[in-house]
């Protein structure tokens, strides 16, 4: 299966697991809740996937790998204590609370979760001394005397044996507790999972031609060679980083993530030509609408891969912009009934601490639910922003409020809402001028290649990303819309989708 088929397996088997009956018991005992076992090749997203998981489903997340683990650290040191049996005192070995239980039961405390799942990575690395003490607590969800609290599921992850000398293959008794799920990298799941994420669109692009260079491992007498989704994913922030300290990037750069000569020689070519494409194409003018015929013609002769990147560099310059207003706007929304809220307070004066009082109260209020996250599972940037952006509006009135030396609830107020009314139109404003940006855009694709595959790129982009689409139902773009119909509705859409498959396969 691939990894988005385990995601949902897992997703099925926490909630089964979280199911209670009407007397709030669990309704599958501990015992026979199976922890799950997901085994593949190392740099799949199996990882990645238990974050996601955890934001989803709104649990807490502890994540440890198993490598570092002693017998000690797992289960606890032993200590002695005193004990009394018929009358006769006794000195009995106990153990403390193992690091990994106890990081549990901090993470309840800190983040107010009572319900979480604690991934155990590289299970299959643990020390022969460990061993036993690993098949009771997946079994029975103990170390030592301490229990893994109710409402906890337990998730493993290991790589076969063929990838790490150092896996221990379970035999049919520790197996035989495990719900065990073999995953494989899988470029269509991963495609998705790269452009939600942003990754550099030159790694991208380079995959969409080169699919074969997505996941490979290979063995000869001078070593293995392999390439994974994670080196793919860590060259792409290194990429971003290095273009904005303009660092040049080389091959030597790229050979420390992808760990296969001729995948990273041919990537390192690849670069090179989107880079110089990037300058050779003007992309900003295009955006701008200063397209000369120059440029048309050399786009309309160019050969596939040159016009396939083009139209990805085009794309690729407008998704950030897109992103950031749907970012935005959806700030503003959030804040919007808050300060609402703050008005009809000053307005019944039960607003004591008037408007700057108000403001941070709602900024401490959602800094507590960012700490709150961040103890349970960990956010994601874009959260973070998210949740930061009330004390960034609100320390921003606060000083405009100070300055003016406002002392009036109708004066506080009148300060607030002229500073979330000029969010607002900045955020109208920048949305104007990228609606712009994006009508040049796709009437370049649309004169220098027609109606070809290309412009299907284009539009498959911009409707599979969540923030593209909906900018463009709320701000329009003609030529969009336009494709749009015809690729969804004309015979000829399956065509093309062949066409572009089969070129990216070498068929063509």
């Amino acid at each position: 299966m691939n990894i988005e088929e385990a995601k949902e397996e897992i997703r099925r088997a926490v909630r089964i697991y979280l199911m209670k009956d009407s007397m709030g018991n669990y309704r599958i005992p501990v015992v026979r809740q199976r922890p799950v076992f997901m085994t593949g090749a190392p740099g799949i997203g199996k990882t990645a996937v238990m974050e996601q998981l955890a934001q989803e489903l709104d649990l807490a997340l502890v994540a440890y790998s198993m490598t570092h683990h002693t017998r000690q650290s797992a289960l606890g040191l032993p200590f002695i204590v005193h004990r009394t049996f018929g009358g006769e005192e006794y000195d009995v070995s106990e153990y403390t609370m193992s690091e990994i239980l106890a990081t549990v039961y901090q993470t309840m405390e800190k983040s107010g979760r009572r319900e979480g799942i604690l991934f155990l990575d590289e299970i299959n690395c643990v020390s022969e001394t460990l061993a036993p003490s690993m098949l009771q607590f997946l079994q029975y969800k103990t170390f030592g005397n301490h229990r893994l609290p109710d409402g906890w599921v337990i998730v493993t992850a290991g790589n076969p044996p063929a990838f790490n000398r150092s896996v221990r293959e379970f035999d049919i008794v520790t197996l035989d507790r495990l719900k065990v799920l073999e995953v494989e990298a899988d470029y269509g799941i991963w495609k998705r999972y790269a452009a939600e994420k942003g990754l550099h669109r030159a790694v991208r692009t380079y995959l969409e031609i080169r699919k074969e260079d997505f996941y490979l491992v290979e063995q000869d007498a001078r070593g293995r060679r392999y390439v994974t989704a994670r080196g793919w994913e860590d060259l792409s922030e290194a990429l971003i980083m290095y273009e904005e300290l303009g660092y040049p990037v080389t091959e030597r750069l790229i050979s420390q993530y992808i760990r296969h000569p001729r995948v990273a020689g041919e990537f390192a070519t690849y670069f090179d030509l989107y880079a110089k494409y990037r300058g050779d194409y003007r992309i900003d003018g295009i955006l701008l609408g200063e397209t000369d015929e120059e440029i048309l013609a050399r786009a309309k002769n160019a050969p596939f891969d040159e016009r396939l990147t083009v139209t990805e560099l085009l794309i690729g310059a407008l998704l950030p912009d897109l992103s950031a207003a749907a970012e935005k706007e959806q700030q503003l929304k959030d804040l919007l009934p808050k300060l609402r809220a703050i008005r009809d307070d000053l307005g019944t004066g039960t607003c004591s601490g008037g408007a700057a009082g108000a403001l941070r109260a709602i900024a401490e209020a959602s800094e507590e639910e960012l700490r709150a996250l961040r103890e349970a599972r960990g956010v994601t940037l874009r959260e973070q922003r998210r949740l930061m952006y009330p004390s960034v509006f609100a320390d921003s009135v606060i000083r405009e409020i100070r300055v003016s030396s406002a002392d009036s609830a109708e004066s506080q107020f009148r300060i607030l809402k002229e500073s979330f009314e000029k969010e607002a139109g900045d955020l109208q404003s920048s949305c104007r001028q990228l609606a712009e940006k994006l009508e040049h855009a796709f009437a370049f694709i649309e004169t220098a290649f027609g109606d070809g595959n290309e412009m299907l790129v284009a539009v498959s982009e911009m409707t599979m990303n969540p923030d593209a689409a909906l900018f463009i139902s709320e701000y329009g773009c003609d030529t969009y819309f336009r494709y749009q119909k015809r690729f969804m509705l004309h015979e000829r859409s399956a065509e093309l989708l062949e066409m572009v498959q089969n070129f990216r396969k070498g068929e063509a």
